[in-house]
């Protein structure tokens, strides 16, 4: 509880400006901030209260792209240093990551630094201080795996605009409460959002909803729960999740589905594989992630197994 509260005091202290057009940072902040002198708002820099998408930049001449969300606060909200996530793979393009649990992708209204981009951003700008990387696709908090990143703006673009065509495979792990009974089932539906940001699913096409496709395969079943193998040829926010709690199977230790079990203190979701071919180069890509210890641990039926810090932020 005191840490939700530290986190809205946080973000109440600091100002958003979406970038509209490619500039320098400096350009932007004079822009943004009229009434302030060019020395001062370098000196935000040097404090670094200047964050671009949660990133503390000090730069004057960092190039912003359009999408980019520019957050200047009284003070550097980062209290600790997080730990670098597993790199799968890292070439002069990519830079795809294992990210634990418990670590936003990008900020959020209530958080804006402790996040996987932050922490990425860190390390490819410890080699290059004007490097940076670009958000290609999220995966939720709660779940760990496979989390991909580019290293050019054209790069992104492509990614987003094909994604659907270029990806062959999207995998996850769910751990869930209850055994299926039909052991392999495409749900086929369209996403909707309360205004309490939690999403819920309607049988029948409209212009409001997000078409939202899943397939799973019951690979294993336990007393009282299942493991599934899970395919995706969208990828909607919580989509996973809300399939599977409106099949009455909801992923253990998900409080916001309200999950019957957590046995494992952390959500049994974990993006295991993505495999796309390259927009520009036609090359194919693979990646795997491993299924994490608690995880695994639990569906061999081991007992007393613990969180590791390579697991859960």
């Amino acid at each position: 509880m005191q840490n939700l509260r530290k986190q809205k005091q946080i973000a109440k202290a600091i100002q958003s400006y979406p970038v509209k057009e490619s500039m320098i940072l400096i350009d932007f902040l004079r822009a943004q901030l009229k009434n302030m002198s060019r020395n001062n708002i370098k000196s935000l820099l040097t404090r670094k209260q200047v964050m671009v998408d949660g990133a503390p930049i000090s730069q004057y001449n960092f190039v912003l792209t359009p999408g980019d969300i520019v957050m200047i606060g009284k003070y550097n909200p980062q209290d600790k240093p997080l730990p670098t996530p597993k790199i799968i793979y890292e070439d002069n393009e990519f830079l795809v990551i294992d990210k634990p649990t418990g670590l936003l992708t990008v900020a959020s209204d209530n958080e804006k630094s402790q996040t996987a981009f932050r922490v990425m951003m860190d390390y490819v700008r410890e080699k290059n201080t004007h490097a940076r990387l670009y958000v290609v696709h999220r995966i939720d908090r709660d779940t760990s795996g496979i989390l991909m990143f580019c290293k050019n703006e054209e790069l992104r673009d492509e990614m987003q605009k094909q994604w659907n065509s270029i990806v062959s495979k999207r995998g996850y792990y769910a751990i869930v409460d209850g055994i299926p009974i039909e052991k392999k089932k495409t749900i086929h539906t369209w996403l909707h959002k309360t205004s309490t940001q939690i999403m819920y699913s309607r049988q029948f096409e409209d212009d409001e909803g997000q078409e939202a496709i899943t397939h799973y395969v019951v690979k294993k079943e336990m007393k009282s729960h299942a493991f599934l193998d899970v395919k995706i040829d969208t990828g909607r926010k919580n989509q996973i999740r809300v399939h599977l709690k409106e099949l009455g199977h909801t992923v253990i230790g998900d409080d916001k589905y309200h999950a019957v079990t957590d046995p494992i203190k952390r959500l049994g979701l974990h993006a295991y594989a993505l495999e796309f071919i390259h927009p520009l180069t036609e090359k194919k890509y693979s990646f795997f992630s491993p299924l994490p210890g608690l995880m695994k641990a639990f569906i061999e039926g081991r007992h007393g197994v613990k969180s590791t810090k390579e697991e859960k932020v």
